[in-house]
């Protein structure tokens, strides 16, 4: 559901998960989206052992309970009633799990990955697009205080014991949890990479004119050519 469509406000979008084909490819790049159902955790020590060690997924038709996969990092502690209390989540690089993200889409049928930093522009073309999946990316940093207004309960934790509070797999029940921006698309463009396109057009202008620097360290360099970062 889309509230707001003005061509001068940011599209704001409303998911009721698991995310159905139709709403997710009218997500479009920069728009916000909030998210109501269950979204649940998985990251490199999920992958390794389904993917990797051929364990079974822990919970069965995964996909027809959730279909969105965030990686993070909850700031849990039990309740003292079997369950646990999550006052924050904080959200982790995705661009380090690149390599299993094609195989778990396949496996655990998520069409939507969230994270911070984005992917690699390449991955959206080649292993989300294709598999009708996009990304979300949270808002900024010092944000896990306010996405964990959203979880409104936690309906398992697998592995727990064998990985940890990070790495296990939790199952929130989330309500108007976000706000997350839209990274790529069904089509696979990436807002990252647009906004990149344009900085780097413009970039030498700021080079231009600018004495060579006063102090220099060991190798240092000023042609743009030879910089790493």
């Amino acid at each position: 559901m889309v509230d707001r469509t003005n061509d001068d406000e940011m599209k704001v979008f409303h998911l009721q998960l698991p995310a159905q084909p139709e709403d997710i490819a009218k997500l479009e790049l920069g728009a916000a989206v909030y998210l109501t159902g269950v979204v649940y955790t998985a990251r490199e020590g999920v992958y390794k052992k389904v993917l990797d060690q051929g364990l079974p997924m822990p919970v069965e038709n995964l996909a027809e309970i959730s279909n969105v996969n965030f990686h993070c990092s909850p700031a849990a502690a039990e309740d003292g009633k079997g369950s646990f209390n999550v006052g924050a989540v904080t959200a982790t690089a995705s661009f380090r799990f690149s390599k299993w993200l094609g195989p778990w889409i396949d496996r655990s049928g998520a069409r939507i990955i969230i994270g911070k930093g984005g992917m690699p522009a390449d991955d959206y073309k080649t292993v989300l697009a294709p598999r009708g999946a996009v990304y979300l990316t949270t808002v900024g940093y010092g944000t896990g205080a306010l996405l964990g207004r959203g979880i409104k309960g936690v309906r398992a934790a697998h592995w727990i014991d064998e990985l940890g509070i990070a790495q296990a797999m939790w199952m929130f029940e989330v309500e108007n949890f976000g706000p997350f921006i839209v990274e790529s698309d069904v089509q696979g463009n990436s807002l990252f990479a647009l906004h990149g396109e344009e900085i780097n057009a413009g970039i030498e202008k700021l080079y231009a004119g600018l004495k060579p620097p006063a102090l220099h360290r060991y190798g240092e360099t000023d042609n743009r050519k030879n910089e790493v970062m």
